[in-house]
């Protein structure tokens, strides 16, 4: 079924109930809301947009977005959500591999997609959006199956170029279905808050809360800023958010400095990155059992894994610091499995990479089928992580397999890094890795090996010229030669020695 219809039955049964906000103020009502999607729709069809066809959504958070994203699923479409982090040559590549025929953006990325794409792209503060506010509307919804494609998310990859993970409205709807079981409750009373990218997990979290008809908030500020949060959480009340590790100390630690309570936050997931134990303890010190671990990733969008409130906040259990430590137990959807080098499973105990199989893993990577072989065999994605089950069923991550780096819940690819300062004449070699970072968990550190004097200032503004300003790298070091084995393949790990003893 196609996913608008979970919008259509609350504006048919509570069309005054409020829906958008911006900040504190009103944007729509449900009734509201679903006559800007249809008209949006009735426009996009008039545009010549078929079911199936790929819109891009290159914005920040603004009520719009979801304005946006359920006018292309009414119309039958294929959303293809950027990062608004992102620079507008990696927006406009990923279009271009997904064959978008249009995208909508926002004040402020308008200008730099406009300047580097070739593509339709609508602002929603400009005269193209009002003229499809006021078209006439579309009829009825699309109707769309199951195994039709609805999300193409793209996720960076080790090849250097992102891949786009084909999310179907089945995936979708088995996660949404599954929040319910395993992750919180959700009613019309409650108020999904959006201060993290709705291009990414935050965003398709808004499913269940159209759902069940509740509020959906984007800040002001259009992010992630502490003193607006609280003054949201405050002012609307019963307040979700998703909200990365390094995103929750932050609202601890400005909570401690300034005497926030909290008040009016109920459920804030984390998740996109290792969270200390020591800084969750702190947290619900604070807070209270407000907190729920998720454990996911783009091919099973935020469905693998959960920790409860109740586990998180518990301390009286023998084991409670090791649950702490994992990311907990299988979603209801889903089977985990560890795996040896060849995919036999492992016994609980023994680390291993990580399995998953159910209804929300990917159908494939967008026209990418020697990707999609090695990462779904035999009906199981491989992960890439590497982790470890007990016997009660507890995930505990241990390693990544691959050389992603995250900070402050973002994935940074080395290989996108290194290209991107090979480009530099002055750069021979070059090799990526991560440190740990108190507030970000890592940022990224670069080794090059330089014809001449290593010049930091040119080599950032070489960056900030081609990939997005939050992965380039915060420290360089010069070096004479990377080490490498006998294949020529750089050792990692040999310079993340070098790093710790420096």
């Amino acid at each position: 079924m196609n996913l608008a219809l979970w919008l259509e039955r609350v504006a048919q049964s509570a069309p005054d109930r409020p829906a958008l906000f911006h900040g504190r103020d009103l944007d729509a009502s449900y009734g509201e809301f679903y006559a800007r999607v249809m008209a949006v729709a009735g426009w996009l069809g008039a545009q010549g947009v078929s079911p199936g066809d790929r819109i891009g959504l290159f914005m920040k958070n603004l009520p719009q977005y979801l304005v946006a994203q359920y006018a292309i699923w009414a119309a039958g479409a294929v959303v293809v959500p950027i990062n608004a982090k992102l620079h507008p040559r990696e927006a406009a590549w990923i279009l271009d591999n997904a064959g978008a025929g249009r995208c909508f953006t926002s004040p402020g990325l308008h200008e730099g997609l406009c300047a580097v794409s070739d593509i339709p792209c609508h602002d929603v503060s400009g005269l193209d959006y009002e003229a499809a506010l006021a078209h006439t509307p579309r009829a009825t919804i699309a109707p769309r199956d199951a195994q039709d494609l609805t999300w193409l998310f793209y996720t960076s990859g080790t090849t250097g170029r992102p891949k786009g993970v084909s999310i179907t409205n089945r995936m979708l709807q088995t996660m949404a279905l599954s929040y319910f079981a395993d992750v919180d409750e959700v009613t019309g009373e409650d108020t999904a808050l959006y201060a993290a990218p709705m291009s990414h997990g935050a965003g398709i979290y808004n499913l269940m809360h159209v759902l069940k008809g509740a509020r959906h908030v984007t800040p002001v500020s259009g992010g992630f800023d502490e003193a607006e949060i609280f003054d949201l959480a405050r002012h609307h009340g019963r307040v979700h958010m998703f909200a990365a590790p390094t995103m929750v100390k932050r609202l601890t630690d400005t909570a401690k400095e300034t005497g926030e309570t909290g008040t009016g936050l109920r459920t804030i997931v984390y998740g996109g990155g290792p969270m200390y134990v020591a800084d969750i303890v702190e947290a619900v010190d604070h807070f209270g059992p407000i907190f729920v671990q998720i454990y996911g990733q783009g091919e099973c969008p935020m469905c693998i894994t959960a920790l409860s409130r109740a586990e998180v906040a518990d301390r009286t259990h023998p084991d409670w610091q090791a649950r702490l430590a994992s990311v907990g137990r299988a979603q209801s959807v889903v089977e985990i499995a560890i795996g040896d080098e060849t995919g036999a499973p492992l016994p609980p105990g023994e680390v291993g990479e990580i399995m998953v199989r159910g209804d929300t893993i990917m159908a494939a990577y967008w026209q990418n089928p020697e990707a999609t072989a090695k990462t779904v065999v035999d009906g199981w994605l491989m992960t890439g992580d590497m982790g470890m089950l007990d016997a009660g069923g507890y995930l505990t991550l241990k390693d990544r397999s691959k050389d992603v780096i995250i900070s402050g819940g973002a994935n940074i690819y080395p290989r996108e890094v290194e290209e991107a300062l090979l480009l530099h004449p002055s750069v021979r070699e070059v090799s990526v890795i991560g440190r740990p970072h108190p507030e970000w968990g890592e940022d990224v550190v670069a080794f090059v090996v330089c014809d001449g004097a290593l010049d930091e200032a040119a080599l950032d503004a070489h960056c900030l010229d081609l990939i997005a300003r939050f992965k380039r790298p915060k420290a360089y070091v010069a070096i004479e030669a990377l080490p490498k084995n006998n294949y020529g393949k750089v050792l990692k790990t040999e310079l993340r020695k070098m790093l710790k003893e420096a």
